[in-house]
């Protein structure tokens, strides 16, 4: 019954992604009010199909993003956690992996939706090219949204936080908004089927401005970590806790 109902599902969001990506085309192709809109279109039809699967979501916190341009920093175990900045932010700036520009209907997106993409395996030109786009998108009064891990981990995985959040908190001086949550538990990040149970995600209080950079990290990793792993019903052993 799981895999049937993940399938519907999963035929839902794919077959809404070309729908979606195709109606909106032409008016993104002359303005970047189109891509916002697919986004967020996109991400409603998601959230409505997760019935579905059996998956409900709570989003908490939301009185805890700022107003004005953030740095949003959230947890990444699905692929569901990318319905979630248009879902909470107007005008977010993605920060995103770029490899993602060549894949279809999403790259076209992301492109002219003015995201960011950070080449990896070119780091130290890499963060220094997402540092200039992203002052720029600032500056136009956008919040900037990074995966801090840069890939999807499955609950309780070790982190793996990589020094681009760190880049952008340290050169934009904004607050940082950390996220947490569980969708890993039930939108498993590989593999077609859905698991029934509730996605929480949780949004905390903001980080101020001016920490150095690693006690950043630190708090950064321990707040994400501590309340994910509380959403997934994680223990770690002594050890593991202490290296958050």
């Amino acid at each position: 019954m799981s895999l049937l109902r993940s399938l519907l599902f999963v035929a839902w969001i794919y077959l809404g992604m070309a729908l979606i990506a195709a109606l909106y085309a032409p008016w993104t192709l002359f303005s970047r009010a189109g891509a916002r809109a697919a986004m967020r279109t996109w991400s409603r039809l998601v959230r409505i199909g997760l019935p579905i699967a059996g998956i409900k979501l709570i989003i908490e916190g939301r009185e805890n993003i700022p107003e004005g341009p953030a740095l949003i920093a959230m947890k990444h175990q699905s692929m569901f956690d990318v319905t979630i900045p248009p879902q909470i932010l107007d005008d977010p700036c993605i920060v995103y992996k770029a490899e993602l520009s060549s894949t279809p209907f999403m790259g076209f997106y992301l492109k002219r939706g003015r995201m960011i993409p950070v080449a990896r395996e070119t780091q130290a030109a890499a963060l220094k090219a997402m540092l200039r786009a992203a002052r720029a998108e600032v500056a136009a009064g956008r919040q900037m949204f990074i995966f801090p891990e840069g890939t999807r981990l499955k609950p309780g995985a070790p982190a793996q936080y990589k020094p681009g959040v760190a880049a952008l908190y340290r050169d934009l001086s904004l607050p940082c908004v950390p996220i947490a949550t569980n969708s890993g538990l039930y939108w498993p990040a590989k593999g077609l089927v859905r698991r029934p149970g509730t996605i929480v995600v949780r949004i905390l209080p903001a980080i101020a401005p001016g920490l150095a950079r690693d006690a950043f990290m630190r708090e950064l990793e321990a707040r994400i970590e501590a309340e994910s792993d509380a959403l997934a019903g994680v223990r770690r052993t002594p050890a593991a806790a202490e290296a958050l």
